[in-house]
């Protein structure tokens, strides 16, 4: 076995299953919304590992939770419980709708719990006639084959063999589709209140309160994929509290732990007691050392004054964007909410955000993109107000070059 302890970029490509493409730095350390490479070369975050990061790097209460709970005990399986999971759950349902929580370890597994409870739901209920789970074009809810299926991007989904069955995609924002395609046998409809992936969609109050009513008219559950926009960020705890309308189910993850992998899936009592002892679980979830840290990461974010400061963080992002935009016109809209936003490529430059990512990181900033044709910016939510200025300095040296 090799002793040479040196790593290079280069390993990835020996030794990892090359489905993902990194870039050619290798972050050593974070602190904060900032981060240094192997050279120490420097970086704002603006991407906060795809809205994971919501306290930046290495917070303080992030770091004292998992060093007292590293000292006391890692892990145990479900035969037990363990102290930070019911804290975890407690807390969960305190800041949401939701009565009973399910731990898992990604957002794809508290997906894949949300549409295997609906369809339990649904036989246990109506038989095995109403089984359809709804879902929109554009749409990402995770990586195992149920889960991709049921993502509106088929992209990710074909070249598998045969796909999980009786799941229909719909334009998302459409309601008269919606109105047209649902019916008694529609099991579950699933969306996200925001899409991410898809190019940073916010939905219409028409749409969303439409999906709530077709929903309780045809006995179908209504699931909310909240495992980017969740966790405040978009402003509010979860979106849907900003849409004025519930969801019989949730799913969170990415900044539900702020870094250590964990997801949940929440719901209410009635719908819960379909998940029978030995019908659903998970090795891991709910492992002690990754709920103590959530623990703190939401205790943190919860709090009005950081909730707050996210609408601040949101109204500063879009000013530096408006402003350079006028400049340089390299952006059409800016969508989104909270910190999950996106600036849409102009006509002339369409289909190149990659670029504008690439251009970005040469200056010091990492960003990221939501599609062909979108920017997308999910920074800490508790980024300091001199590093969003920072980094908009590097932004704009990143335009002038893409644009000379």
């Amino acid at each position: 076995m090799s002793t040479d302890q040196s790593v290079e970029r280069s390993l990835f490509d020996d030794v990892m299953v090359p489905c993902y493409s990194p870039m050619e730095m290798i972050p050593v350390k974070g602190q904060g919304s900032r981060l240094w490479d192997q050279g120490g070369n420097e970086y704002i975050d603006f991407a906060g590992g795809i809205a994971v990061s919501c306290l930046g790097h290495c917070h303080p209460v992030m770091v004292d939770a998992l060093t007292k709970q590293a000292n006391k005990i890692w892990h145990l399986s479900n035969v037990m419980t363990n102290e930070p999971a019911l804290r975890l759950a407690k807390k969960l349902t305190e800041l949401s709708f939701a009565e009973k929580v399910f731990f898992a370890n990604s957002g794809a597994e508290a997906n894949e719990a949300a549409l295997k409870l609906a369809r339990r739901w649904a036989a246990d209920n109506y038989g095995n006639e109403k089984t359809e789970v709804i879902a929109f074009y554009q749409g990402f809810h995770g990586r195992t084959f149920f889960t991709v299926s049921v993502g509106g991007q088929a992209s990710y989904s074909d070249g598998f063999g045969p796909k999980p069955g009786d799941i229909t995609h719909l334009p998302y924002n459409d309601v008269e589709a919606l109105k047209a395609h649902i019916s008694d046998k529609t099991c579950a409809v699933m969306m996200e209140p925001l899409q991410g992936e898809g190019g940073i969609i916010t939905p219409t109050d028409e749409f969303a309160k439409t999906v709530r009513e077709l929903c309780d008219k045809h006995n179908a559950l209504l699931i909310f994929d909240e495992v980017q926009t969740g966790n405040g960020r978009t402003g509010d705890f979860y979106a849907y509290q900003g849409l004025g309308i519930t969801p019989d189910i949730l799913s969170t993850a990415k900044s539900l732990g702020g870094g250590i992998p964990i997801g949940a899936m929440l719901t209410t009592t009635k719908l819960a007691q379909h998940f029978k002892v030995g019908v659903h679980g998970s090795t891991y979830g709910g492992n002690p050392l990754a709920c103590a840290v959530a623990e703190a990461v939401i205790g943190e974010i919860s709090k009005p004054s950081v909730l707050d400061g996210i609408k601040e963080r949101e109204s500063i992002f879009r000013e530096c964007l408006t402003r350079l935009n006028e400049k340089y016109h390299v952006f059409s809209e800016i969508r989104g909410k909270g910190l999950l936003l996106g600036a849409v490529m102009s006509e002339k430059y369409e289909g190149k955000a990659r670029d504008i990512l690439v251009a970005a990181g040469k200056q010091g900033l990492l960003v990221l993109v939501a599609g062909a044709n979108v920017v997308r910016f999910t920074p800490s939510l508790v980024i300091s107000k001199e590093d969003i200025q920072e980094g908009f300095a590097r932004l704009e040296k990143a335009i002038a070059e893409f644009v000379a």
